[in-house]
């Protein structure tokens, strides 16, 4: 095995056992970039110097006998989305396309401390916008599994990255679906925790939700490693609160057979599904029914939910970008663009009953999650399109009719601002990766992890529903294309 190829949580355990070296763990992860990135377009900037400088400080740092952070000479990637001190950072938009910051984002200074070497900048739509990963900047990235299609969205530089074995932890955010989306394409696990737990000093919109930033890794463990060092009760976030102390990167697994869970293909008919996908989540989830203390057929009410979630989310569209259109109208991509004109359209009284329908949804799903520890579905209804489309044109019967539509089993999640998480659970009939999306209790964020580690245990035992991962060796034999070649329309 490759030293790239260890999990983070593997990874750091040998590093403070000084029986790996983390510029051994750098150059690996180098080289696998140098092997497959060209295939896909996963990672977009590198500080090659300063990560070397750094792996060697951290050798160094275990030699001397130092007390190591919890991420301690681990490579991380970071989404384009966020400031990088000294590394090129564009947000995706050809306005900032030279843009190298003078300071670190408030993540990125987080993860330093706890000794995570933080040189590696990974793919993303323009400012985010999208549940597929492509913009001007750096162009469309693939699928590691079938490079023509896609590998969702938004954080997709970073799913890839992982999944290829490129770096062992990255960082992403979501909003619809953009830390879930990519990990189930991908075969990772994201997870979108309890907005306020991984704190926000960037977020426009203090007291709203939708956007929160989050761990990925290519195991549960490892993402609660990495969440473990993200989330704090900065005062800064308005949605900041006190952390679990059960919060710890080695909490133990759940006892799977304590916990009532409700099971659901499509959130109760809210969310539309390919009709194999379904079968294969009936077949996948037959068998764990067994393992807890009471399983069930049931889902939250989603009524009105498209209607809600797609009204509050071009309000906050508006806000956020008002200013910067107003300046220069015609310097931003068209998703976001598309989604400020459609806030423009709503009057206060829509906006009004948005938050209404929406206060009725939160409270109905804490009603219900009262009598359900964990609730089991799809990640996703609908198989990877081709890249260079930006949204698929059906699931199933259903015609998508917007680039939002076709991702209501995630963002009917993100409303509830309930923690949740992407584990892989094998390949669909088509052999592409296939996840299941985890919710707890909000503020259960602990929990949640436990519940994933545990379940991770039991999928990973069984050949058929155990992480997959890409053929590199094929995957290296692919033609390396110019991302750039060829718009997504």
């Amino acid at each position: 095995m490759h030293p790239c190829d260890l999990s983070a949580t593997d990874a750091r355990f040998l590093i403070g056992a000084k029986k790996l070296s983390p510029t051994e763990l750098l150059q690996s992860c180098l080289e696998r970039i140098e092997h497959v990135n060209s295939r896909v377009n996963a990672v977009v900037a590198i500080d090659h110097e300063r990560a070397l400088r750094e792996a060697r400080a951290a050798e160094a740092a275990v030699m001397r006998g130092d007390e190591l952070g919890l991420l301690h000479g681990l490579p991380v990637g970071i989404k384009d989305l966020v400031d990088t001190e000294g590394l090129r950072t564009t947000y995706g938009s050809p306005v900032f396309r030279e843009q190298v910051p003078a300071k670190d984002g408030a993540v990125v200074t987080t993860l330093r401390r706890a000794g995570g070497i933080v040189c590696f900048k990974t793919n993303t739509p323009e400012w985010g916008a999208g549940g597929n990963t492509f913009n001007p900047v750096y162009g469309v990235s693939g699928n590691p599994f079938a490079p023509p299609l896609t590998c969702g969205g938004s954080s997709g530089g970073s799913a890839i990255a992982l999944a290829t074995g490129m770096l062992p932890l990255a960082q992403g955010s979501d909003n619809a679906g953009s830390l879930r989306i990519p990990a189930s394409f991908c075969g990772v696990t994201g997870m979108r925790p309890t907005a306020g737990l991984v704190p926000s000093e960037s977020r426009p919109f203090g007291p709203t939700h939708f956007m929160v930033e989050g761990p990925m890794g290519r195991s549960s463990r490892d993402v609660l490693l990495m969440l473990s060092v993200m989330a704090s009760d900065n005062p800064l976030d308005p949605l900041a609160s006190h952390v679990n102390p059960a919060l710890r990167h080695d909490a133990p697994p759940a006892d799977l057979s304590r916990l009532r869970v409700a099971f659901t293909p499509d959130l109760g008919g809210f969310a539309p599904i390919e009709p194999k996908l379904r079968s294969l989540f009936e077949a996948r989830t037959s068998g764990l029914r067994g393992l807890f203390r009471e399983s069930m057929n049931a889902s939250p009410d989603f009524t009105n939910a498209n209607t809600i979630y797609e009204t509050l989310r071009a309000f906050v569209f508006v806000g956020t970008w008002q200013d910067r259109m107003h300046a220069e109208p015609d310097k931003w991509g068209r998703l976001v663009t598309d989604n400020y004109k459609e806030g423009l359209k709503l009057s206060v009284a829509d906006i009004a009953d948005a938050h209404i329908g929406w206060t009725r949804l939160y409270r109905a799903a804490q009603h219900f999650f009262q009598d359900v520890d964990l609730l089991i579905l799809p990640t996703m209804g609908i198989y990877p399109w081709p890249k260079h489309d930006i949204f698929p044109s059906h699931i199933g019967e259903h015609a998508v009719s917007h680039y939002v539509d076709w991702v209501r089993m995630t963002y009917a999640i993100t409303l509830l601002n309930q923690p949740c998480i992407s584990i892989p659970c094998g390949v669909d009939d088509r052999g592409l990766p296939f996840g299941l999306q985890l919710v707890a209790r909000r503020g259960q964020d602990a929990f949640l992890m436990q519940a994933a580690i545990a379940l991770e245990e039991v999928l990973g035992a069984d050949p058929v529903t155990a992480r997959p991962v890409p053929d590199l060796a094929w995957l290296a034999k692919q033609p390396a294309e110019d991302p750039l070649a060829r718009p997504v329309k």
